[in-house]
C-alpha cells in the first residue's frame, strides 16, 4: 500500500499512523528553538532524518512552528500586490512550508511504525489543527483568486507541460477543497474538517490498541497443533516478552483472516483466533470504534452536501481515474457475479472435504484457509512449510527484489550502516544508476511489532524535486513474524509478493523526475498509485528472478523445479476467495461513502450486513477482507471511497504485464520503456493518457479476469 496523506501543498502534511522512537520524554508544546532537530535541514546524506537526535518532545513544537511559518509564507503570496503569475504564486506555494514538510514526513513514518502513548496523544491533539491549517490555505479567498487568474490564462502563458499541469492541479485542489463556497459555508466546512481529522486520529489509535489487545494467548502446545516449530518458537518468544512465560501468543494482523489459520489443526484455536480478529474493535470498551466510524461517515456526507455533491464518493472521486461512483460500481459489477459464483462452488468443495473426514460441522470462516490448504496440497501437493525454507528474508530482498530491479532498470544497491535508524531492525540501502549516479536511500522495516500499524506500506521521508534540489528517501514497512533469536527469517510466498509489491511503490518514487514536489513520483490518484506496485509483484515468479532467490537457507540449493511448478500452479488456487473478500471490502467502502445527509445510521453492524446483502456478497464463509470497524484504509489512511483502487490498479498492472509478455518479457529494454513511460512520469500528465500511451489502448479488464482464474486464456 502506498500510504496516502490528508492533503498537501508542497508536501505530504499528515497521516494518521502513530509514533515514537525514543523512550518517553517530557513535552513542552509551546517551545520551539534552534536546537530542535527539525529547525534546519538534516546534514546527513540525502537530508535523511537524524534519528539519533530526534526526541518525541520535538514533534509538537516543530509542527506548530511549521504551520505558523507556512501561514506567513502563504499570506505573503496572497497579499502580493504584483499581478499573479506562475512564479510569484504557484512556485512560491510549492516552496512554502519546508519546516512543516520536514517534521511531518518523519512524524508520519514513526506514527505508523513505532508508536507510544505520548505521541498518540500529540497526534490526536494536532490532527484538528492541521486540518484547520489546510483550510486556512485552501479556503483563502485572495489566494484562490490568484490561482484562478493564472488557471484562466494558462493557455496564453509560456508554460512547459509540467508547469501547466501543476497550475491545473492547484486549481482542482482548491476547487475540491471548497474554495468556491460562500464564507458561511466555509465556516461550516472548517468545523467538519477539524472534527473529522480528530476522529480519524482517534480511530487509528483505538484500532492499534484493539489489535494489540486482541492477541490470542494459549496455554498448551496442543492448541497450536499444525504450526511449524519456528512459528511456535516465535509465539513463545512473543508471550515471554509480555511476561507470559510458558505460554504462546499469536498477534493479530490488520486483515480479517489471519495467516496462522491456514495451518492450525485445532479448530477451537482457529475459531478463537478468527473471532478475536473479527471482534477486535467491537467489545464495548474504550477501543470500540463503532461510534467513531458512524460519525465520520456522517461528517463526510455533510461535507459532500456542502460542496454540492450527492455523496462523499461523488466528491472524492473527481480527481481519480474512475471519476464517479457509478463508474466504480460498473467496474466492480463486472467482477462480483463470476467471483461470487466461483467462491460458492469452492465452498462446496471444502465442505466435501470436511464431510469426507467426518468433521460433523458446516464450513465456517475460520475453517476456510485450513481446508483450502488441504485442497491445495491434494491438488498440487504443495505444503507451505515445505517452501518456506527457500524464502529467507534477506536473500529474497537482495537476490530477488533488488536483483529484479537491477535486471529491469540497471540499478544497484549498497547497504549503509553509518546512518541512524528509528528501530534496531531497520536497514538502509543506497541506490545507484548503472553509471554510478546516486538515486536515493531505501529504509526497510519488515518485522511485526505491537506498536506498529498493521499491513504494509511505502512512503517518503524526503521527496524528489528538482525545484527543491532533493532526492528521494523512501521506506517500506511490513509486518512479517520476527523469528526467535538465532533462527532465520523464513517467510511465505505471500510475504515475498508483499516485498515485491512495496518495492514497486518505492521504484515509482525513486524514478520520479519532476520539477515540482506536488506532482512528483507517487503523488498520483489512488486508482493509479497501486499500479506500479502490483505490477512489480509479477517479477517474483519470473523464472530468472525466482531461481536467483529461492535458495534453501541450509543446503544453499535452489528450489527444485517440481516445487517451483507447484507454486506456479497453486498461485491461481483460491483466487475467487481472495477476490471476493476484496470486493466485499470495496463494496463496504462505497456503501459507507454513498450515504446522504438524509440517511441515519444507528448500528454499524446492521449497516454492514445490509450493504453486503445488497451487493450480493453476504456470503457467510467469506467475510470482507476488512470489517467496517477495523477498516484502517478508509477511516484513517486516505482511501475513503477509494478501496476499489486496488482492483482498478490490478486491471492496469495485469494489462501492462500482458504487454511485457507480448514483447519479450523481462528485458532491460522493456524495463527502460516502463520506467520512461510510467515510473518516471509522476502526475505530469493525465493518468489515463499515460497508461494508454504505454499499452497502446485503454485499460482492458480481460487480463485481470484471466489471472484471477475467472475466465480461460
Amino acid at each position: 500500500m502506498k500510504q496516502l496523506y490528508f492533503c498537501s501543498l508542497a508536501a505530504l502534511l499528515f497521516t494518521i499512523s502513530s509514533c515514537g522512537n525514543k523512550e518517553k520524554q517530557s513535552t513542552d508544546s509551546n517551545t520551539f528553538t534552534s536546537s530542535n532537530p527539525f529547525a534546519e535541514v538534516s546534514k546527513l546524506a540525502y537530508q535523511a532524518p537524524d534519528f539519533d537526535k530526534i526526541k518525541d518532545s520535538d514533534f509538537e513544537p516543530a509542527i506548530q512552528e511549521g504551520m505558523k511559518e507556512q501561514l506567513k509564507e502563504v499570506q505573503q503570496i496572497s497579499e502580493n500586490t504584483e499581478k499573479p503569475d506562475f512564479q510569484n504564486t504557484i512556485v512560491a506555494m510549492e516552496k512554502s512550508g519546508q519546516l512543516l514538510l520536514r517534521v511531518n514526513q518523519v512524524f508520519n513514518l514513526l506514527t505508523g511504525a513505532n508508536t507510544n502513548p505520548e505521541l498518540q496523544k500529540v497526534q490526536e491533539a494536532i490532527a484538528p489543527k492541521l486540518a484547520a491549517h489546510l483550510d486556512a490555505i485552501y479556503l483563502n479567498a485572495e489566494l484562490f483568486k490568484r490561482v484562478e487568474s493564472i488557471y484562466n490564462e494558462r493557455e496564453k502563458l509560456s508554460l512547459d507541460a509540467e508547469s501547466k499541469r501543476l497550475v491545473e492541479w492547484y486549481y482542482q485542489q482548491f476547487e475540491i477543497a471548497g474554495a468556491k463556497l460562500s464564507d458561511a459555508d466555509k465556516v461550516k466546512l472548517k468545523k467538519l474538517n477539524e472534527e473529522e481529522a480528530g476522529l480519524s486520529a482517534k480511530f487509528t489509535n483505538q484500532l492499534l490498541a484493539a489489535t494489540k489487545a486482541g492477541s490470542v494467548t494459549v496455554n498448551t502446545k496442543e492448541e497450536l497443533a499444525g504450526l511449524s516449530a519456528e512459528t511456535q518458537d516465535a509465539a513463545a518468544q512473543d508471550a515471554k516478552a509480555k511476561k507470559q512465560d510458558g505460554k504462546w501468543l499469536i498477534s493479530l494482523q490488520n486483515t480479517t483472516q489471519q495467516p496462522d489459520l491456514q495451518f492450525l489443526s485445532n479448530r477451537a484455536t482457529r475459531q478463537k483466533l478468527f473471532e478475536s480478529s473479527w471482534n477486535r474493535a467491537e467489545k464495548s470498551d474504550s477501543n470500540d470504534t463503532r461510534s467513531a466510524i458512524i460519525r465520520i461517515a456522517k461528517i463526510r456526507a455533510n461535507k459532500a452536501d456542502l460542496l454540492g455533491f450527492k455523496n462523499y464518493a461523488g466528491w472524492k472521486l473527481q480527481d481519480q481515474m474512475a471519476k464517479t461512483p457509478e463508474a466504480v460500481s460498473a467496474f466492480l459489477g463486472q467482477l462480483v457475479p463470476a467471483s461470487a459464483a466461483k467462491v460458492k462452488g469452492d465452498a462446496k468443495e471444502l465442505q466435501a472435504v470436511i464431510d469426507q473426514q467426518k468433521g460433523g460441522f458446516a464450513l465456517q470462516p475460520w475453517d476456510w484457509d485450513y481446508y483450502a490448504e488441504q485442497v491445495r496440497k491434494a491438488k498440487f501437493n504443495l505444503d507451505e512449510n515445505e517452501v518456506k525454507p527457500y524464502f529467507e528474508l534477506d536473500n529474497v530482498l537482495q537476490n530477488g527484489v533488488f536483483y529484479a530491479a537491477n535486471l529491469l532498470y540497471g540499478i544497484t544497491f549498497k547497504e549503509r550502516t553509518d546512518l541512524p535508524v528509528y528501530q534496531k531492525d531497520v536497514r538502509v540501502f543506497e541506490l545507484f544508476e548503472k553509471n554510478g549516479q546516486s538515486i536515493g536511500l531505501f529504509y526497510c522495516d519488515y518485522f511485526k511489532r505491537d506498536n506498529k500499524s498493521g499491513g504494509a506500506w511505502m512512503s517518503n521521508m524526503v521527496g524528489q524535486s528538482k525545484l527543491l534540489g532533493t532526492k528521494p528517501v523512501i521506506y517500506n514497512v511490513c509486518n512479517f513474524t520476527k523469528p526467535a533469536a538465532g533462527q532465520p527469517a523464513l517467510i511465505s510466498f505471500d510475504d515475498v509478493s508483499t516485498m515485491f509489491h512495496e518495492f514497486g511503490h518505492a521504484l515509482h518514487g525513486f524514478f520520479a523526475n519532476q520539477q515540482y514536489p506536488s506532482i512528483s513520483g507517487t503523488s498520483v490518484s489512488r486508482d493509479f498509485v497501486e499500479f506500479p506496485s502490483q505490477f512489480n509483484e509479477h517479477w517474483s515468479l519470473d523464472p530468472k528472478v525466482f531461481k536467483n532467490y529461492a535458495i534453501h537457507y541450509k543446503t544453499k540449493k535452489p528450489m527444485p523445479q517440481f516445487l517451483v511448478d507447484k507454486i506456479k500452479k497453486a498461485s491461481v488456487f483460491n483466487q475467487a476467495y481472495a477476490l471476493t473478500e476484496l470486493l466485499a471490502a470495496a463494496k463496504l467502502d462505497m456503501s459507507w461513502h454513498t450515504i446522504t445527509t438524509k440517511d441515519s445510521i444507528k448500528n454499524a453492524d446492521q449497516f454492514e450486513t445490509a450493504a453486503l446483502h445488497q451487493a450480493g456478497l453476504d456470503l457467510p464463509q467469506v467475510p470482507p477482507r476488512y470489517r467496517s470497524t477495523y477498516f484502517l484504509h478508509i477511516w484513517g489512511n486516505g482511501y475513503a471511497a477509494g478501496y476499489y483502487a486496488y482492483l482498478w490498479s490490478e486491471m492496469l498492472d495485469d494489462d501492462a504485464y500482458a504487454w511485457f509478455n507480448e514483447h519479450g518479457g523481462l528485458t532491460a529494454a522493456n524495463g527502460q520503456r516502463f520506467r520512461d513511460m510510467i515510473l518516471s512520469k509522476g502526475n505530469t500528465e493525465d493518468l489515463g493518457t499515460i497508461f494508454t500511451k504505454f499499452r497502446g489502448h485503454s485499460p482492458n479488464i480481460k487480463p485481470l479476469l484471466i489471472n484471477r482464474g475467472l475466465i480461460g486464456k
